[in-house]
């Protein structure tokens, strides 16, 4: 676990531009980085976008092939893959930076649904950069009293999003390599920071702790956010018990959508909140479109048919479902790209997850389409936890659809995730 705070990461940040510039890297360029989470990646990225060189942030648990496939996709002048290099960036001759990025970093999607999709915004000038800047940071308040932890790795948009905003507006950052919830606790309790982002796989393993002890509250935090997948509301209220600043986003590696206060979520159980400042959402035939201002505009990295089909004039889509109340606030239903159509109906396996998580017992659920002969997909049920599977299915016949309840039960010792706690419901067998 690392340490840092602004006047140490900006000398950083100058050397760090200062090696890329001595390497070759001009405005424009690319540059990747295939490493785990430290406050020298962090100085890099945000060095090289402060000069206007475009970090592209790669998964860096990507078996090599699988990262040189992205490189070969993303096309960079320099590759950062290993901690040797990255160390030799230190050394550089410190350059002048802009006040505040001029890119954001290319992320690449999950690849959940198909190869990953490198997600870039190209160059801002002084104006949109700072606008840019400002509608993250103004939105949760980052300033020079801040101490953030950073528990999600680096390849995850938040943690550079929230970590660029605490320093550049003069706080300071612990860094940890991983997330292991015995330190991220100890850092709670030694460094008493303020602000983190916990993926919902992070909060249950931190909350899980038996070192965690009753009562004990994270009383120096005045923002816990998550996001990322769905938080089974058994585990949103444990985290609750712990801070009365437990807030909750929608968004993507393309953009962010909405934004939700604890006293919203507990008033209105489920939804993920109302439109960020500067957006609107609208629903046409299910799916989630998110009106943006000009800065939040984004392209998929040479490919202009991926990036037609996620933009209709100022809104843009990344295929999610949901609704939105008469008062603005937003459901979700789940991803089309999930959708089992059964006995020719759809059912949305994250609505029928949100009813099952609500079972004594039941810690994890994936629901899947399997192929079946008179239904042509049978929902499924996989469940991890210590709950009868007849009392999960009794809980499913009393609150859903006849439709909707899985034909099948089984159980599971673990889940599938990505690194940043997605669950990869292809791989749940």
């Amino acid at each position: 676990m690392d340490v840092v705070g602004p006047e140490d990461a900006e000398d950083r940040q100058r050397r760090m531009a200062g090696a890329l510039a001595a390497a070759g890297c001009r405005r424009g360029d690319r540059v990747a980085f295939w490493l785990p989470s430290s406050v020298d990646l962090l100085c890099a990225v945000l060095g090289a976008a402060r000069t206007g060189v475009i970090p592209v942030l790669l998964n860096a648990t990507l078996l090599p092939a699988e990262r040189d496939r992205l490189i070969d996709d993303a096309d960079p002048v320099l590759s950062v893959v290993d901690a040797a290099s990255l160390a030799k960036l230190a050394d550089g001759p410190p350059v002048d930076l802009a006040p505040r990025p001029l890119t954001r970093p290319m992320h690449y999607t999950s690849g959940t649904t198909g190869f990953p999709k490198g997600v870039t915004t190209g160059l801002w000038d002084d104006g949109t950069a700072a606008a840019v800047f400002d509608d993250e940071a103004d939105l949760w308040g980052f300033d020079r009293d801040d101490l953030h932890l950073v528990c999600s790795p680096m390849y995850h948009t938040v943690s550079i999003r929230f970590a660029a905003g605490t320093l550049l507006r003069g706080g300071s950052l612990a860094v940890l390599d991983h997330f292991d919830p015995a330190t991220a606790l100890d850092v709670l309790r030694r460094l008493r920071p303020t602000t983190t982002f916990m993926a919902p796989v992070h909060l249950q393993r931190l909350l899980a702790l038996p070192e965690l002890g009753d009562g004990e509250r994270f009383d120096s935090i005045r923002l816990l956010a998550h996001a990322g997948s769905p938080c089974p509301p058994v585990l949103k209220r444990a985290a609750m018990a712990r801070s009365d600043h437990v807030w909750e986003f929608y968004g993507s590696t393309e953009g962010q959508f909405t934004v939700c206060s604890p006293d919203e979520w507990l008033a209105r159980p489920g939804t993920v909140g109302r439109a960020r400042p500067g957006r609107r959402l609208t629903i046409a035939d299910g799916t989630i479109w998110c009106h943006a201002p000009p800065f939040a505009r984004f392209d998929y990295w040479r490919n202009p048919d991926a990036t037609a089909a996620a933009w209709r004039g100022d809104a843009f889509t990344v295929g999610d479902l949901g609704h939105v109340d008469d008062d603005g606030y937003l459901y979700l239903s789940g991803r089309r790209d999930d959708l089992i159509i059964t006995g020719g109906v759809n059912v949305y396996p994250a609505e029928v997850e949100a009813a099952l998580m609500e079972v004594d017992g039941v810690d994890e659920v994936a629901v899947i389409g399997v192929p079946d002969d008179t239904w042509g997909q049978r929902v499924v049920a996989v469940v991890v936890g210590t709950a009868d599977l007849d009392d999960v299915c009794r809980a499913a016949a009393d609150r859903l659809a006849p439709y909707k309840r899985p034909k099948d039960y089984r159980r599971a010792d673990g889940l599938p995730h990505t690194a940043t706690g997605k669950l990869i419901r292809r791989a749940v067998g």
